[in-house]
């Protein structure tokens, strides 16, 4: 049997479970206002990962065009923020 440490443990465990979403999503919400500053954290609802997907959901029309607009720069910058290539598409609400 190999030896792993705890980190590359609850990695493996994380990488293979149905949790993995709900988790990388609790992630997102934690680093949010850094990666998109406060006014669109403050006025963005929702944020959901399904699958490679990042959904995220405002009421403000002219935050989802913008949202829209940075779509990959959005998907570099949260890929950044979680050290791995997590967010492959991003739908705004």
């Amino acid at each position: 049997m190999a030896e792993y440490s705890l980190g590359e443990a609850l990695n493996e465990f994380l990488n293979k479970s149905r949790m993995k979403g709900d988790i990388q999503a609790l992630r997102i919400d934690a680093v949010w206002e850094n990666i998109m500053g406060k006014t669109v954290a403050r006025y963005t609802d929702k944020l959901q990962i399904i699958g490679d997907k990042l959904i995220i959901a405002t009421t403000v029309a002219p935050l989802k065009n913008e949202l829209i607009y940075q779509r990959e720069k959005i998907i570099q910058r949260v890929n950044e923020a979680l050290g791995q290539k997590v967010i492959k598409e991003i739908i705004v609400k």
